[in-house]
């Protein structure tokens, strides 16, 4: 949303961007926004943690609280702070209370609805409950009536696009609007990946090594919850470990920064810990970063290999995070096992795809254990993809129909 908040400000437009306060702000906060006198932040107060329910039955009960103070939240921030608007466009998922609070502000300001379609909140409720939960089928009920409020629709695949006409059987418009890395995410030229690498201090002690290719570093962004398998990774790595350490001698060392947070990020640190004690990742150093946004592009931009653990609840949707990487020239290794994946990722062009630890150590070892040719096809691949930018991407779709590109 903060880059379409930016692209609406370049065109000339007005915006109050919405969402809620988070601990660390200013990190997660894109640099131009602030300084931004066009784009107006307006926050959404958070939910309680009391309300925030880690357990499943716990959140039978407590999920009801939790959307009658989300519903209040957001009337508050959509009716009284944010200013009447042409436009109101909303991003989906989260999709309850978010999607029916957006309806009825647009009904009664007299605005123009319009649905982002990141992923589909049943499918990701579904999760933590099951497909056949009463409160999934509400859940999926709720997404159809609501979808009938918009005046348009964006889906980030075409995939996605396609089930939105298709099984939501919209009568609004339905465009496609595929991320695209922006401006910031750029490859690094060589004088300033050493100075970064030596800068940022999860890699700092690993600069020399990483810089001379004797240990590779693989980046993997993640949210820490259930549809990221981040066992897959550690599973990997552990076997890569066991294969460097015994018959396969010439494997690097590898240094795997995981940046993100998210509600299972201290079960996996756990599970790390206990695997280093048992002498089981003796090639594999974890670091864990929070970042800002500009560190998080210049990480890419130095790494080898980008892992994305995503697996797509609904199997239209596709990982923001890969587009980044593509963006700084990063060939990716991703889970893809899911219908959406190839709009992005070509096998053998700009990544690999795998569907479980195996799989993901199989590419590890190809890309790392051989010449260097492999890995240095796959980043011009994505070094290609990477030209598609978003302003280009933007311009084309959303811009003409929010009226400010010709």
């Amino acid at each position: 949303m903060q880059y379409h908040a930016l692209s609406i400000a370049k065109h000339g437009g007005l915006v109050d961007l919405i969402g809620y306060k988070d601990e660390d702000i200013d990190s997660a906060l894109h640099p131009d926004i602030a300084s931004n006198s066009a784009i107006e932040i307006i926050s959404v107060t958070p939910t309680p943690d009391f309300l925030r329910a880690g357990n499943k039955w716990l959140f039978v009960f407590l999920g009801p609280l939790k959307v009658l103070f989300q519903t209040w939240s957001l009337w508050i921030a959509l009716g009284y702070k944010a200013k009447p608007a042409k436009w109101l466009l909303v991003q989906n998922p989260p999709s309850i209370p978010t999607l029916a609070i957006a309806g009825v502000i647009s009904f009664l300001r007299n605005s123009r609805l319009v649905i982002d379609w990141h992923n589909f909140g049943h499918t990701i409720l579904a999760l933590r409950l099951s497909k056949a939960h009463a409160l999934v089928q509400i859940s999926r009920v709720y997404e159809h009536v609501c979808s009938r409020l918009a005046s348009a629709h964006l889906t980030v695949t075409d995939a996605m696009m396609r089930v939105i006409k298709r099984d939501y059987r919209a009568q609004a418009p339905v465009l496609s609007l595929h991320d695209r890395p922006a401006a910031h995410f750029q490859p690094l030229v060589r004088e300033r990946r050493l100075a970064f690498l030596e800068k940022l201090p999860e890699v700092a002690d690993f600069a020399g090594t990483v810089e001379l290719g004797k240990t590779k570093l693989i980046v993997s962004s993640t949210s820490w919850t259930p549809d990221e398998d981040f066992s897959i990774l550690l599973d990997a790595l552990v076997q890569y470990s066991d294969l460097a350490m015994t018959s396969h001698p010439y494997l690097p060392e590898i240094i795997a920064v995981i940046t993100g947070k998210g509600p299972l990020k201290d079960h996996f640190l756990d599970q790390i810990q206990l695997l280093k004690s048992q002498d089981k990742l003796e090639m594999v150093t974890f670091r864990t970063a929070w970042l800002s946004t500009e560190e998080y592009a210049s990480l890419l931009s130095i790494a080898d290999l980008g892992v994305s653990l995503h697996k797509s609840s609904s199997g239209v949707d596709l990982p923001m995070k890969v587009v980044d990487m593509f963006g700084a020239g990063l060939p990716v290794a991703g889970w893809g096992d899911f219908e959406a994946w190839s709009e992005l990722v070509k096998d053998g062009v700009n990544g690999r795809s795998f569907t479980d630890a195996l799989g993901l150590k199989s590419i590890l070892m190809d890309l790392f254990g051989g010449d260097g040719k492999e890995l240095q096809n796959l980043r011009e691949g994505a070094l290609r993809e990477g030209t598609r930018r978003w302003d280009d991407e933007w311009d084309r779709v959303a811009g003409r129909l929010f009226g400010l590109v010709p």
